[in-house]
């Protein structure tokens, strides 16, 4: 069984996103030792090993072939055309208004109504925190479930933080990536912990330092992952859904949701929505919930999450200004780094069609200026290239210089491949501190 937990692990490295569609993982594993040949991978966004990974990296050579010079050259030494950078842009705010509307005109976010009734599952202390299971219902699909944490005996309006959990290649868990709520922990959860966030449950320990911590599942994971019992025979490939208990079980269905995402996104893209689009009007209700608890100073609230979490933090971050301290971990790059470099380490969930002619990608979390924001990358992440990482951070600088608010921006980077560990987890708490505590 210790095998299987390990070969699922490496499973879950595959996948950008958790932490980062949403991956926490610390790089991408050769699928050859995992699957015969042909490789087919867990989340259907790289079948390429490590070292072709590595290899890629270090020529000079595009995962698109003789177009790659091409593509990257359609905004060639040209600002997107709502970049802050540009000189025409002097005002900030009739800027971010205009571009505002524009990133979510091109993520074509759906209206998913308005604040749901609120489930109390349970409630109980535990290892010094209150924890509150709770769910609601949305139009569709099943029930979002939920978990909040807070320090047992809490009194008056504390900060709060909605805590995005990462993509990992791992859609049948979620709140459970990044929390614990007993000491019979899932074996999976132990050791996806113990591997990316170097043994911690970070929702619990940022809770711990006083604050009320939401953390929802997000839309295709766990409680609203799709249910292989409801999609058409013909593409369940003879699985069933598993329970909790079943390694095997839970890493074959992994492997089909990754492989079910080019499905989704197409089927999201002709609905005339995106998957950014939908993650956005999601975690917008959760942030509603949240800012609406009596527990909950709604004037101190910040958000963050590694990889798939990092990715909602750009565009809640980016677009809603209740989030008053940004946490960004190992999501940020350049969309010329998607374009030549490492667009197959990421899954579908990354992508606005239009919307790099308008921002490049570490402007949309630039709308947010000057409002706090951190950025924490890994300088050995296969997810991007680090000449790219820069870029974005030089991108974010002039961003928020031009602002007035050089001191509200800072961007750190970690030896290391992909993932959140104790001293990144270090820096980003002492970072809500700074900005969310009186």
């Amino acid at each position: 069984m210790e095998n299987k937990r390990r070969q699922f692990l490496k499973l879950g490295s595959l996948a950008c996103l958790g932490i980062a569609g949403g991956g926490s993982l610390k790089g991408l594993s050769p699928v050859e030792n995992i699957f015969p040949s042909p490789p087919e991978n867990l989340s259907a966004v790289n079948n390429f090993s490590a070292m072709e990974n590595n290899n890629q990296n270090n020529a000079s050579l595009s995962i698109i072939g003789q177009y790659g010079d091409w593509a990257a050259g359609l905004r060639k030494d040209k600002l997107p055309s709502l970049s802050f950078r540009k000189q025409e842009f002097a005002n900030l705010d009739p800027w971010r208004k205009t571009a505002k509307k524009q990133v979510t005109d091109r993520m074509a976010v759906p209206f998913i109504g308005n604040k749901p009734a609120i489930n109390m599952v349970k409630q109980y202390d535990y290892d010094g925190l209150h924890i509150e299971e709770l769910n609601w219902q949305l139009p569709y699909g099943r029930a979002t479930e939920a978990i909040v944490l807070k320090p047992v005996n809490a009194k008056g309006k504390l900060p709060a933080i909605l805590a995005f959990h990462d993509h990992g290649g791992n859609k049948f868990f979620g709140t459970k990536k990044i929390t614990k709520t007993s000491d019979q922990q899932l074996a999976l959860m132990a050791d996806h912990q113990k591997e990316y966030y170097e043994g911690f449950a970070w929702a619990n320990e940022m809770a711990r330092r006083g604050y009320v911590v939401l953390v929802a599942d997000a839309f295709t994971f766990a409680s609203r992952k799709v249910m292989l019992q409801d999609v058409p025979e013909k593409m369940r490939d003879g699985l069933t859904d598993p329970d909790l208990q079943n390694a095997d079980g839970i890493a074959a269905y992994n492997k089909w949701a990754g492989e079910h995402e080019h499905i989704m996104a197409k089927s999201l893209f002709s609905a005339g929505t995106t998957w950014p689009g939908v993650f956005f009007a999601e975690d917008k209700i959760a942030l509603d919930i949240l800012c609406d608890r009596e527990d909950v100073d709604a004037s101190r609230i910040g958000c963050g999450g590694l990889s798939g979490g990092g990715l909602r933090t750009v565009f809640m971050g980016g677009l809603d200004p209740r989030i008053k301290c940004a946490v960004c971990v190992g999501f940020m790059t350049t969309w010329k780094d998607f374009v030549l470099h490492k667009s197959f380490t990421h899954t579908w969930m990354v992508y606005v069609p239009l919307l790099p002619n308008e921002l490049d990608f570490p402007e949309i979390l630039g709308l947010r200026a000057p409002l706090a924001t951190l950025v924490l990358n890994d300088e050995q992440d296969d997810l991007y290239t680090l000449p790219e990482m820069k870029a974005a951070d030089k991108i974010l600088r002039e961003v928020y210089a031009k602002a007035g608010a050089a001191n509200h921006f800072n961007c750190s980077y970690y030896p290391g491949p992909h993932k959140f560990d104790a001293k990144m987890q270090a820096e980003a708490f002492a970072w809500f501190d700074k900005w969310l505590k009186k």
